[in-house]
C-alpha cells in the first residue's frame, strides 16, 4: 500500500475514531462527548487530523491538509461548547452538528484513500475523480443530512425535558 510509519499510525488512529463515532451514533444517536465513545472520537480525530498534516501523497500542501485543519477547528469548537456552555440548550444543537459534520468531512479523504488503495493491486477506483467515489460520497452526504435532522429533532425533545 506504500504507507509510511506515520501513515500507518494515522490510518490506525483514524479507524479507531470512525469506529467510536459509529458506536456513538448507534448507542446515543450522536457523538456524545460525555461518553467514552465521544471522548475517543474527539481525541483520536484530533490526533488523526494533526498527523494528516504530516502526510502528502503528491507532495506539499493539498486539499487533504485543509480538511484536516478544518476538522480540528470543528471538533475544538464542539469541545468548547460542551465544556464551557453546558447550561446552554441551544449550544447542544451546534455541538451535535459540529461533531457530525467533522465525522462526515473525515469520511471524504477516508473514502478517497480507501477506494484508490483497496483491494491491493486492483483498487475500486483509479483516481479521486472516479464515479464510485462521487456516488459513495453523495450517499454519505444524504445520510449526514438525514442524521442531522434526526439529531435536531432528538435534541429538541431533550431540551423540552
Amino acid at each position: 500500500m506504500g504507507l509510511s510509519i506515520l501513515g500507518i499510525f494515522h490510518t490506525f488512529i483514524g479507524v479507531v475514531a470512525i469506529v467510536a463515532a459509529i458506536i456513538g451514533f448507534t448507542r446515543n444517536g450522536k457523538i456524545d462527548l460525555a461518553q467514552i465513545t465521544g471522548k475517543v472520537y474527539f481525541y483520536f480525530t484530533l490526533v488523526t487530523s494533526l498527523t494528516a498534516l504530516g502526510l502528502s501523497k503528491h507532495g506539499g500542501f493539498n486539499p487533504g491538509h485543509v480538511f484536516a485543519f478544518f476538522i480540528v477547528l470543528l471538533i475544538l469548537a464542539a469541545y468548547f461548547l460542551y465544556y464551557k456552555k453546558q447550561e446552554s440548550k441551544r449550544a447542544r444543537f451546534f455541538e451535535n452538528f459540529l461533531l457530525s459534520f467533522s465525522f462526515f468531512l473525515s469520511l471524504i479523504p477516508t473514502v478517497n484513500e480507501t477506494f484508490t488503495r483497496v483491494p491491493i493491486g486492483h483498487p475500486l477506483a483509479k483516481a479521486p475523480t472516479d464515479p464510485i467515489i462521487g456516488q459513495t460520497l453523495l450517499t454519505l452526504f444524504v445520510l449526514f443530512l438525514i442524521g442531522s435532522i434526526f439529531q435536531f429533532r432528538m435534541q429538541k425533545k431533550i431540551n423540552k425535558i
